[in-house]
């Protein structure tokens, strides 16, 4: 768990959220671009900031077409795998187990 919440964490330093990434290392850049925060970011940022504010991007431009590529990329991706992973998880547990967690759910519920 804590290296999910590390990896996390990670992601969005280098993501553009925060500050700009073409102050970064060309590698870094390269590797932020690999990720959808960086693309929703940029998006986000496409839609409320002026068209003059483009030339703190990289590329100096707002690149709607490649958002959009990026973005449907992961999300068929993610549609792809997310019952083939589901799956396998549900087949990890048993009846039992979930039947336990259920039950302190609504446990909690009821209070």
């Amino acid at each position: 768990m804590a290296l999910v919440t590390l990896s996390l964490f990670g992601t969005i330093a280098i993501s553009g959220i925060f500050y700009p990434i073409a102050g970064l290392p060309g590698w870094l850049q390269g590797l932020a671009q690999v990720f959808p925060l960086y693309w929703l970011g940029l998006g986000m940022r496409s839609v409320f900031l002026p068209d003059s504010l483009a030339a703190a991007e990289i590329g100096h431009s707002w690149r709607h077409l490649e958002t959009f590529g990026v973005l449907a990329g992961w999300a068929i991706l993610g549609l792809a795998l997310a019952p083939i992973l589901l799956r396998r998880m549900a087949s990890r547990e048993s009846g039992s187990a979930v039947q336990a967690r259920r039950e302190r759910a609504l446990s909690r519920v009821g209070r």
